[in-house]
């Protein structure tokens, strides 16, 4: 069982990666922010599994106060680019 979260944890970072790689290229101001929040979803799925793998059950409240800050970030990015008005993001 630890050895297949350990494997899920790999893929999970190597998806990571990807979504970086959109975060960086993507092509428009939304495609970057989609690509932030799966980054922020999947940490927070990963240090959960961390948790379940190494038997300390703490990080998950690491993981939930992760979560809020991620979701806040969104909100206010979102916030951000709803008042700069179409066209002021740079798309």
């Amino acid at each position: 069982m630890t050895t297949l979260l350990w494997t899920l944890m790999v893929l999970l970072l190597i998806f990571v990666g990807l979504c970086l790689y959109r975060a960086a290229y993507g092509p428009t101001v939304a495609d970057r922010m989609v690509a932030i929040n799966v980054i922020s979803t999947k940490t927070v799925v990963m240090v959960v599994g961390v948790s379940i793998a190494s038997g300390q059950l703490h990080y998950v409240d690491v993981a939930l106060v992760y979560g809020l800050i991620g979701f806040l970030a969104t909100v206010g990015v979102a916030a951000y680019l709803d008042r700069l008005g179409p066209g002021g993001a740079g798309d």
